[in-house]
């Protein structure tokens, strides 16, 4: 069992590594929105999502409503609840309601990919090891660039501060190439967020997130739709 939490810390190091840089890029744009380097850590240790992060910080900056906030949150990591069924799967059976909603908590996008690529069922002590250490690199890389954000000059903290978005673009492009779909739904939702910020500007940025996502995965459901043999191979994997 101690060699299980340890295996699962081992394979979670990339993960780890990262995100330290990644979170980096996080923690310099929470203390620029006027967030403390605490405020920071614990927004990074209490969520553990990127992109649900920085819209939240977005949010905060702009005085938005809680309302604004809470839907933002829910359209953004409504896929962790789908990746979370998907893995429940793979759980051996000593998985009782609380050990599922402690693994609950820190399911990813990379952690779900790593868990469901591993052989086997998956054990509470593998899951414990490769989500904490991949959550010790989330706060650290936020601990640190929040604290660099505080000093380093404000050229070098702008340039650093795209890393997160360099990361979201890392994410698009590849599935991108190989699917007209992804693509169409990724430059609907571009577009729209564009003319939300230069067209619509009395929308708030939370409520452009949602009504772009709304927005490009209509499109994409009516432009693309699944196919009965398509979602069958999706069920059969």
């Amino acid at each position: 069992m101690k060699s299980s939490f340890a295996n699962g810390m081992l394979d979670g190091v990339p993960i780890a590594l990262g995100y330290l840089s990644v979170s980096f890029g996080f923690g310099i744009l929470a203390v620029r929105s006027g967030l403390t380097s605490l405020n920071s850590v614990i927004i990074s240790a209490v969520n553990l999502t990127s992109a649900g992060q920085a819209a939240g910080v977005a949010i905060i900056a702009a005085g938005g409503s809680y309302l604004e906030m809470a839907l933002t949150q829910l359209i953004i990591n409504l896929r962790y609840g789908l990746m979370s069924i998907s893995l429940s799967q793979k759980l051996d059976d000593t998985f009782n309601t609380p050990r599922r909603l402690l693994v609950a908590y820190g399911i990813t996008d990379e952690i779900f990919a790593v868990a469901s690529a591993r052989k086997g069922l998956l054990t509470a002590r593998y899951m414990y090891g490769l989500i904490s250490i991949s959550t010790f690199g989330w706060c650290t890389g936020t601990f640190l660039g929040a604290s660099a954000g505080r000093f380093l000059p404000a050229s070098l903290t702008d340039a650093m501060g795209i890393v997160l978005y360099a990361m979201f673009i890392a994410i698009v492009i590849p599935p991108a190439k190989k699917s007209r779909g992804v693509l169409v739904v990724s430059a609907t939702a571009a577009i729209c967020g564009m003319i939300f910020r230069y067209l619509l500007p009395w929308v708030t940025g939370g409520f452009a997130i949602i009504f772009s996502a709304i927005i490009a995965a209509v499109a994409g459901a009516l432009i693309f739709p699944v196919s009965d043999k398509d979602e069958a191979e999706v069920v059969s994997e």
